[in-house]
C-alpha cells in the first residue's frame, strides 16, 4: 500500500495560482502521542479564503508555510486512537485537510454522525458554510422579516445557503447573482430565489436595479468590486451590508479601486460590516437546531461539486476561483 500523500505549497502565487505553486508528496511517518488520533480523510474542502493564506501578507490567519502541507476542513474515519472518547471507526470533522491521512489532537476534532448526514454535509450546509450564512444574516446584517436581500456569488456554497436561510427567516424577496445561465436557473428553479441574474449580461448596477426596482435592505457580499458598488447604489434607508468575501479581487496584483459611491451611505444611514465566522461559533448550536428543521421540511438544500483524489485537489481549488462549482466544492479522497 502506498504511503499517504499531502499537498504542499512550494511557492507563493503572484496573481492567479498555478499548479506549479503546489507539490504532491508523501507524508512523513508520524507516531501517535497520548490524546491523539490518526484519521484517514474521506472528503476535504477547498475554499476561496485559502487563496489569501497562500500569500505572505498580514491577515486574520497565518499564511501557509512553504514546504509544508496546507490545511483546511476535512472529515475522515479514525483508524487509530490514543484518546479517550474517540474510537476507531468514528468519523470526525477537523482542520487538517489537503492530506490523505492526518494525525491530530482529539480535542481539536469533533465526532460527527455520518448515518444522519453524509460526511460532506459537515463541511457545507451543516458546517462552517451554513454557519457563515446564518451568522452573517442574523448577527451582522440583522435581517428582519420582510427585508429584501441581495447575495452575490449566490450559486456558491455560502451564497446558496444565504438565499435559502434568508427566505426561511422571513425575507420578502431574495435576489442572487451568478456567473452563468445554468447557475441562474439553479437559483430560481432549485433554491427558491425570487430573482437572479448573470452578472456577465451587463452592468451589475443595472441588473440589480431591474431585479429590485424598490431597492434592497440587506446585501451579503461574497464578491466585492462592482457588486459592492451596485449594492450601495440600491440600498434603502437603514440598509445593511455584511462583507463575507471579495473573490473578485483575490488574485489582483494591484489594489482594486474602491466603490465610488460610499457617500450614499450618508443618505441611507447604511452600514457596512465585515465578519469572520470564527467570531460567531457561539451561534453553532442555535443554527444546528434550525438547520435540521429546515432540511427536514425542504427549506434548506445543498448541491455539491466533487473532484476525486488528492492528485486533483489543486484542480478543485483552482476551479473554485474560476467559478466552476455549483454549491460546495469538495475533494473526495
Amino acid at each position: 500500500m502506498s504511503k499517504p500523500r499531502e499537498v504542499q505549497l512550494v511557492s507563493r502565487p503572484v496573481g492567479w495560482p498555478t499548479p506549479e505553486n503546489f507539490a504532491l508528496v508523501e507524508s512523513a511517518p508520524t507516531q501517535l502521542a497520548e490524546g491523539q488520533i490518526r484519521v484517514r480523510n474521506e472528503v476535504m474542502s477547498v475554499d476561496p479564503y485559502m487563496r489569501g493564506r497562500m500569500s505572505d501578507a498580514k491577515s486574520y490567519a497565518e499564511p501557509y508555510a512553504l514546504g509544508e502541507a496546507m490545511h483546511g476542513g476535512a472529515v475522515g474515519e479514525v483508524v487509530e486512537s490514543r484518546a479517550e472518547g474517540v474510537s476507531v471507526g468514528d468519523h470526525v470533522l477537523h482542520g487538517l485537510g489537503w492530506r490523505e491521512e492526518a494525525v491530530l489532537d482529539a480535542a481539536s476534532a469533533r465526532v460527527v454522525d455520518t448515518s444522519v448526514a453524509p460526511a460532506s454535509a459537515y463541511l457545507g450546509v451543516l458546517g462552517m458554510t451554513g454557519l457563515t450564512a446564518y451568522a452573517g444574516l442574523t448577527r451582522v446584517a440583522k435581517l428582519k422579516e420582510g427585508d429584501v436581500v441581495f447575495v452575490s456569488g449566490a450559486a456558491g456554497a455560502v451564497g446558496s445557503a444565504v438565499g435559502q436561510i434568508a427566505k426561511a427567516l422571513g425575507a420578502s424577496r431574495v435576489i442572487g447573482s451568478a456567473g452563468s445561465q445554468e447557475k441562474v436557473d439553479h437559483l430560481l428553479g432549485d433554491l427558491g430565489f425570487d430573482a437572479a441574474f448573470n452578472y456577465k449580461d451587463g452592468r451589475v448596477s443595472d441588473l440589480l436595479r431591474e431585479a429590485a426596482p424598490d431597492g434592497i435592505d440587506v446585501y451579503f457580499d461574497n464578491v466585492g468590486g462592482d457588486h459592492l458598488e451596485a449594492a450601495i447604489g440600491s440600498l434603502r434607508l437603514g440598509g445593511r451590508i455584511a462583507i463575507c468575501g471579495a473573490i473578485s479581487v483575490y488574485n489582483n496584483t494591484e489594489a482594486a479601486p474602491g466603490p465610488r459611491n460610499l457617500a450614499r451611505l450618508i443618505q441611507t444611514r447604511g452600514t457596512i460590516q465585515g465578519f469572520l465566522v470564527g467570531d460567531h461559533y457561539d451561534l453553532a448550536g442555535e443554527y444546528a437546531a434550525k438547520a435540521a428543521a429546515w432540511i427536514a421540511d425542504g427549506s434548506l438544500t445543498s448541491r455539491e461539486t466533487f473532484v476525486d483524489g488528492i492528485d486533483h485537489a489543486v484542480d478543485g481549488f483552482l476551479g473554485v476561483l474560476r467559478g466552476q462549482n455549483v454549491g460546495k466544492m469538495l475533494v473526495r479522497l
